[in-house]
């Protein structure tokens, strides 16, 4: 049902990254990815995860090692079976990219109804607190999916 799962956030290069890793680690027989709703306006395409965001998946056994960030395309959207936001402004913006996502676009912390905020030029506290977020999220998604 849902074979490919599609990770969003921002840049690509804190959140999503690391939404991708999780869930690839967790549903091994799933295909998953990540792009950003903004990466080419905050100049990140191709851009390697953020430093603290790979440090924090490090302490957790979790690699973000050869991520490059890529920005959302309507024909990305077309090609996933469920897409994972961060806000629920995520949702909008996915949505004015291909307004046919709509559907199947939710929020990765879907299960506990809430967001997982941005830890970008954060403190490495605020990174391991989203980190937490998105792990307790990612454990949901599996028990669904």
């Amino acid at each position: 049902m849902f074979d490919k799962i599609l990770v969003v956030c921002v840049a690509n290069i804190c959140r999503s990254p690391t939404g991708e890793r999780l869930l690839k680690s967790l549903l091994p027989e799933k295909s998953v990815a990540s792009a950003g709703i903004d990466c080419e306006k905050s100049r990140m395409v191709g851009k390697p995860a953020d430093s603290m965001a790979c440090s924090i998946a490090q302490q957790n056994n979790l690699g973000l090692s050869g991520h490059l960030a890529q920005q959302l395309t309507a024909e990305m959207c077309n090609q996933y079976d469920l897409i994972l936001v961060m806000e629920k402004k995520h949702i909008e913006a996915v949505t004015q990219i291909a307004p046919q996502a709509r559907g199947k676009t939710m929020l990765f912390n879907h299960w506990a109804g809430r967001e997982i905020p941005d830890p970008y030029r954060q403190s490495h506290e605020a990174f391991e607190h989203v980190y937490q977020l998105m792990y307790e999220a990612a454990l949901a998604w599996k028990e669904k999916l």
